[in-house]
Formats: C-alpha cells, structure tokens, sequence
C-alpha cells in the first residue's frame, strides 16, 4: 500500500472550524469503509437476514477423487448391512429406497451414529450448487485458487472413518490394512503437490472434522489447516500426573485455537418444536443417555447419582435407535430444563436436540466450546452452572426450581429465534440447493471470513522467518 502524504502540516488554513470540518470529511470515509467491510454482529433478533450484508467469502474445491466423497456415499449404501445399534432406518432404506435413487443424489446416512456429523456432506452440497441456485448464500465459488480466499478440502472425513469401523473396527488405529488411513493419505499426499497448499502450509485450507476419530492418523498434518468441529475434545492430551481436566498439569492442546478455527453444531437429531406448539411442561429436568463414559465424561456419572431420586427429574439410560429417539422426543418436549453434562468430549448433539425441542438447556461442562458465539448468545436461552456447583447435593435442583415462569417463557421464545441458525438440511437432493440464508452453512462461513486476518497474519509470519525457525506454539492456541 502506497503511504499517504501527510499535507496537514502545509496547510494554509488556520481557521479551527474549517480544521475540524476537514477533519470530519476525513475521518468519516474510513469510518464507513471499516463498517462496511466488517461483518455485522447478530443477536439473537428475529428480523436476521444475512442477504443484506455485502460480504461474502471466496472458496475454491479442489478435484479430489470422487471416492473422497460422494463415493463414499455410495460404498456406504452398497453395504449388505450396518448391524450397529442405529443402523436399523439405514438397512431398511437400503432395501426400499436406495435401489430407485440416482447415484448422483444419495442420501446422507440416517443412522444417529453418523447423522450427527453430517456437516460435511451439507457443506460441499451447497459449493456444489449452481450459481444462480446460490440464493442468500455468503459463498462465492471461484475456480482458481489464486482468486480464492479459503481451499475447501472436499473429503468425507467422517463417512470415511465410519466405514472402516463398520468394515473392518479392529485396525482403525492401525495403518496397515485401514482403508480409512489410505483416504487420509491420498488427501494429504494431493493436497500437498499443490501451489496453494506449498505456499499458504496449508494455513487457508479448511477441512470439516466433526466426528472426534476422523483424520485421526493425520492430526498433526492438518493443525495448521482451518478445522470445522464441534468441539476441541478430541485435540488435546493430559499429562499422566493428572487426575482431572482441570489440573495444573495438563497439557493443553496446541493444534488447534479460536483464533483460526470454527466450532460448528452437530446436526440435530430430533425434529423441530415450533414455539406455538409448545405445551406445559411437567417434568423439570430431564437427560437420556449413556451413564457411563469416559475422561471429562465421570462427571456424568456424579450427576446421574445425585438426581436419579429427585422428583421431577428424569434419568433414563437410552441408545440412538428408534425406541430411544421417540423417547427422547417425549422427554424433552414435555421438560422444562434439559441436562447437558459432558461426554467423552465436551459436547453432543444432544444440545441441539434440545434448542429444537425448545427444552431449556443446562451445561454443566467447564470446558465447552460452542458455535457461532459472538453472533450468538447463549445466556439468553441457556443455563450455564459450574462442574463444583452441580456437584453438589441438591444445589441444581434447587438452581432450576427458582427460575420464574416468566424467565423460562423468555428463554424459549429467545430459543425459538436461534433454531433455524443450527439447521444444515435444506430438503434438496443430495443437499445441492438453496440454502436457508440464516442457517447453520451460512454462519459457519460467515465466523470462516471472521478468521481472515489472523489466518493471512500467519502466512505472512511463516514466509518471512528465517531457515530452522518456527512461529511459537503460543500463537497457535488460546
């Protein structure tokens, strides 16, 4: 950029009201460029509508192999069977529907197991869509990576993982034989023979790793990259003196950070409630679930102890299957508050369930991380409460019972104004359509275009330090 001139000091003009006219004239240019070119904050505001912001975020998609992908799709719905506990709607779609499907349209598993991490396959059906479908998208494709501003990595990291477990679980964590190893590699070993990734390191290319297990041999390689997941679980290790997350000794995790990548919502599992069907609620607090589980997850385990004898609050041990998902659609439409303690990673779906079910959250997780904040606030239909505070006996259930009936009306009518903004479905085949403009594709790329700045900064830092030195561990995490 060319340095501006500073001709205020050779000015002849001496007459101070003429000085701060002209000071004005020059400021307010600036002023509007800056709010222009900034994204403009949501709250939580039914009148949302990103069709209005100027903005929009250049992505090109490589040409990887169709078995990356949407050949995975169909290797998937080849299979005689799934016998996982789930995969009973996916055998029956196998023997009614999937033979009268076009391959070009196949659907993406139903089988709660991977449903939940289907960001990948909505994210690429809307890059997939034909521009003048693009309606009230914030994404430009181009065809170049030069003219882009982020390389979208189109593999199906998730399905990919998901078939080795189905095919073959005993060597996932091995490399010889995987076959989900193999798709890592050939996705690395391409990526990395391209001018875009040989000269950004891969710092602008983002990779969707929603399921904790997916890319899991190359975690390493693709840190530096844009990561969409749901949460950082699966990113970080403690030391073996640890007894707990919250220790002095743990190790935090150093590949991935808030400040290039994007936490993004698993996708719901349960229907959405319309606010003007909501019904009284005679349950106050309800959670179904695995008891069980493992690292952070223990805490669960303390809290299902301390409320399974607690009127008004239902525990119920439950599986992803038919049975359970009707269950759950009871449960937490006719419950006041719904429990959401961590798992073997901070988060689940079970959080999005419940903003659909219009059922007030309650995290007890100390270590979350949420979608879109900053352009959501969660404390307007969310409870938030300490893994301390939960812990002890009775202080919870005595938390909840003093929330007035008024508080709780406003954080569902506050709930039902989010619920569109965590919906990735948009009813089209293969999901290559239009897009809701206020749903989950368009916020995840809007919070992408939010970590520009940073990402290039690294860039730029990286091409300029000299041979055999690193940027610190310390700029790449929070």
């Amino acid at each position: 950029m060319i340095p501006l001139k500073n001709t205020a000091t050779r000015s002849s003009c001496s007459i101070p009201s003429l000085f701060i006219s002209l000071s004005i004239l020059c400021i307010l240019p600036i002023s509007l460029f800056f709010f222009r070119s900034s994204p403009t904050p949501l709250s939580l505001n039914p009148q949302i509508n990103l069709q209005t912001s100027p903005n929009f975020i250049k992505v090109y998609v490589p040409n990887l192999p169709r078995s990356l992908n949407y050949g995975l799709l169909e290797n998937y719905w080849d299979l005689d069977s799934d016998s996982r506990i789930g995969s009973e709607v996916d055998n029956q779609i196998r023997k009614t529907h999937i033979g009268k499907s076009s391959k070009n349209f196949l659907p993406y598993p139903e089988n709660p197991i991977i449903k939940q991490y289907s960001a990948e396959y909505w994210i690429l059906g809307d890059l997939m869509t034909p521009e003048k479908l693009k309606l009230g998208s914030f994404v430009k494709r181009v065809f170049t990576a030069e003219e882009a501003d982020v390389i979208f990595v189109p593999f199906f990291a998730t399905l990919s993982a998901e078939m080795q477990l189905i095919v073959n679980k005993g060597v996932f964590r091995k490399k010889e034989g995987n076959e989900d190893y193999q798709r890592q590699r050939m996705v690395l070993d391409f990526l990395k023979q391209t001018e875009a990734w040989k000269r950004s390191g891969g710092r602008d290319h983002v990779f969707v790793i929603t399921d904790p297990v997916a890319m899991w041999h190359v975690k390493a390689e693709v840190a530096p990259a844009i990561l969409l997941v749901v949460d950082f679980g699966g990113w970080y290790k403690l030391d073996s003196k640890a007894y707990n997350e919250s220790s002095s000794d743990m190790i935090h995790h150093t590949q991935v950070s808030l400040l290039k990548d994007v936490i993004v919502p698993y996708t719901h599992l349960l229907p959405r409630l319309p606010l003007s069907e909501n019904q009284k609620r005679e349950i106050l607090l309800y959670f179904k679930g695995a008891k069980h589980r493992h690292r952070g997850g223990i805490v669960r385990e303390k809290l299902w102890d301390l409320l399974i004898n607690e009127p008004r609050v239902v525990m119920e041990e439950g599986f992803p299957n038919a049975t359970g998902k009707e269950q759950s659609i009871k449960g937490m439409r006719t419950s006041e508050f719904c429990l959401h303690p961590a798992g073997d990673t901070p988060t689940s779906c079970r959080l999005f369930d419940a903003i659909q079910s219009l059922c007030i959250p309650v995290i007890v997780s100390d270590n979350i991380e949420l979608p879109f904040e900053g352009m959501v606030d969660y404390s307007k239909f969310a409870v938030f409460v300490s893994v301390s505070n939960a812990l002890q006996p009775s202080w919870l259930v005595n938390h909840l019972r003093s929330y007035s009936y008024e508080k709780k009306d406003r954080f569902r009518r506050n709930m039902a104004v989010v619920q569109p903004i965590f919906e990735y479905e948009n009813g089209q085949p293969g999901g290559i359509g239009p897009i809701s403009p206020n749903g989950a594709i368009n916020f995840i790329w809007r919070k992408v275009h939010q970590k520009l700045p940073m990402i290039k900064e690294a860039i730029i830092r990286e091409k300029r330090k000299p041979p055999g030195v690193s940027v610190p561990l310390r700029c790449h995490c929070t």
